[in-house]
């Protein structure tokens, strides 16, 4: 067996060297973390669900013209993507107070904001991965102001999108987190979507019960993560419900 060469190692997933140039291996591993890393197990199953979950969302996203980097799925844990230059800076839209900015501004959590709010985040765990604005960005040349206009170009469709989704299955997104990249295909850049799309990286409310279906499960102690991760995966049409589905390993709809 051929030892692939790791690109990188995160907290969640591990990027492999692809089998053409320009192409990455993205493999979903079952850590769970928390409170930047302080809090951490492994739950079974979990990457596999987050990886089906992501391949999901990111294949509707490719056919609505919103460019990404996901190519494909290659097994249960493991995605072929393209090669990306990371930006560095988090992008969270939030359309309900929960988390950091119910705790900053004040709100009561659930409360429905006046519009959805498009926040910024500098991607370093030794700080804390810092609020920051869009001048932060430009000045310290993270992107251009261009660059910039698309990346939150690209979070209001993918908010558009995935509200729309999620409700009809009966959960109510409330805030989401995406990393966008630079693709570059000859002497043409453009900005994509990049990383996941999953519970992990989403708050998701059952939108009748308000019952917590994302990773506030893990932070907060509430339950089985995996169980909430199955659960979305089920509503979405994703995963075929068994009794057994964790202890034998999901049954995924092909």
């Amino acid at each position: 067996m051929t030892r692939r060469r790791k690109i990188y190692e995160g907290k969640a997933k591990t990027l492999y060297e692809g089998p053409e140039p320009g192409t990455l291996i993205q493999h979903f591993k079952d850590d769970a973390t928390a409170q930047n890393g302080k809090k951490h197990e492994v739950i079974d199953g979990k990457g596999v669900l987050n990886n089906r979950i992501s391949e999901f969302i990111f294949g509707k996203l490719n056919n609505l013209g919103i460019p990404t980097h996901f190519i494909r799925r290659l097994n249960m844990r493991e995605q072929l993507i393209k090669e990306v230059e990371i930006i560095p800076i988090e992008v969270v839209v939030r359309n309900v107070a929960a988390g950091s900015i119910a705790k900053r501004l004040g709100l009561e959590q659930g409360t429905r904001l006046p519009r959805s709010i498009i926040e910024f985040y500098y991607k370093d765990d030794a700080l804390g991965d810092p609020l920051i604005a869009e001048e932060h960005i430009t000045a310290f040349g993270w992107a251009t102001p261009q660059e910039l206009d698309d990346i939150m170009s690209l979070a209001v469709r993918v908010n558009d999108f995935l509200s729309g989704l999620f409700i009809g299955v009966g959960i109510q997104l409330v805030d989401f987190k995406i990393e966008c990249g630079r693709q570059f295909e000859g002497e043409m850049m453009r900005i994509v979507v990049a990383d996941e799309i999953s519970p992990d990286t989403c708050r998701l409310w059952d939108a009748k019960t308000r019952k917590k279906l994302d990773k506030d499960v893990f932070r907060e102690e509430l339950g089985d993560l995996a169980d909430a991760y199955r659960e979305v995966a089920q509503r979405l049409g994703i995963l075929v419900e068994t009794e057994n589905a964790l202890s034998t390993g999901p049954r995924l709809v092909e």
